[in-house]
């Protein structure tokens, strides 16, 4: 059975798939024309390996791994190369893939020294059909968010306006899961706690995020919103993606929310 003992040497080994990967998409498309598809190939060869260890771990805890802050970050990780793959395979950013690894590689060495392996069993509030759907669709927004906040920041560096046609494809898909994950969390906590709504501070910070998303599409709406203002806005709400997912644990306020199971 796998368990969390041999998490260093499946993520390693997806590591260094991804590093030679993320060294083919550096290549020059006209020196190395096959550099692209191999690129993908090592970046896929790498996903497979992560994720068969997330399904090995599923299978030994007879749960989902998503109870822990460290078993979360299992999965944006995962998403986050994803992404990256996704995004590269697009438009062929040649940069998407080195900077995808390093943002998963910190998470992953975040989990390797400190793994958070405590084994929590599943509370009766986590034992719904929506919990797995809730929190990996959520997931899996943050990390579309993330490839369109890295986007913004080298359209910021750059003072360029190319990388917005891919941002605005991004943040559609981002808010569109956003919101899925928004609608099965309110489906769920009816289910739960008997309403769909209770301005809890996580479900408080997850409608500034949404409200954030929206002030973006707006301003790309609008013909003279400029370049600086909607890349802003994406760096943004990423920042308030950091804080609904983890940085809501540090306030006081959060001591007493229902998502918190401690």
């Amino acid at each position: 059975m796998i368990s969390w003992n041999v998490f260093p040497w499946f993520s390693l080994t997806a590591i260094l798939l991804w590093l030679i990967g993320a060294a083919f998409s550096a290549l020059a498309p006209s020196r190395h024309a096959r550099s692209p598809l191999t690129a993908q190939a090592l970046t896929a060869a790498g996903i497979a390996v992560y994720a068969a260890f997330i399904g090995g771990l599923w299978l030994s805890l007879g749960r989902p791994p998503l109870r822990t802050m460290g078993e979360t970050r299992l999965w944006y990780s995962l998403f986050l190369i994803f992404s990256g793959w996704m995004v590269y395979r697009q438009w062929r950013y040649r940069w998407i893939l080195p900077v995808s690894l390093v943002v998963a590689s910190v998470f992953i060495f975040i989990n390797i020294f400190r793994p958070e392996i405590h084994d929590h069993s599943l509370m009766p509030a986590l034992q719904s059909l929506w919990f797995v759907p809730h929190v990996t669709v959520y997931i899996f927004s943050y990390s579309i968010f993330g490839m369109a906040a890295l986007m913004a920041v080298a359209g910021l560096c750059q003072r360029s306006g190319k990388y917005l046609p891919s941002t605005d494809r991004l943040a559609g898909i981002g808010l569109l899961f956003l919101t899925l994950g928004m609608l099965s969390g309110c489906i769920w906590a009816k289910q739960a706690w008997g309403s769909f709504w209770n301005w809890d501070p996580k479900e408080t910070w997850a409608a500034a995020t949404w409200c954030a998303a929206l002030v973006y599409i707006h301003l790309r709406l609008k013909r003279d919103a400029g370049l600086r203002a909607p890349y802003i806005w994406l760096i943004i709400t990423f920042a308030l993606l950091q804080m609904c997912w983890y940085g809501v644990n540090l306030l006081p306020a959060a001591q007493g929310s229902m998502h918190t199971y401690s």
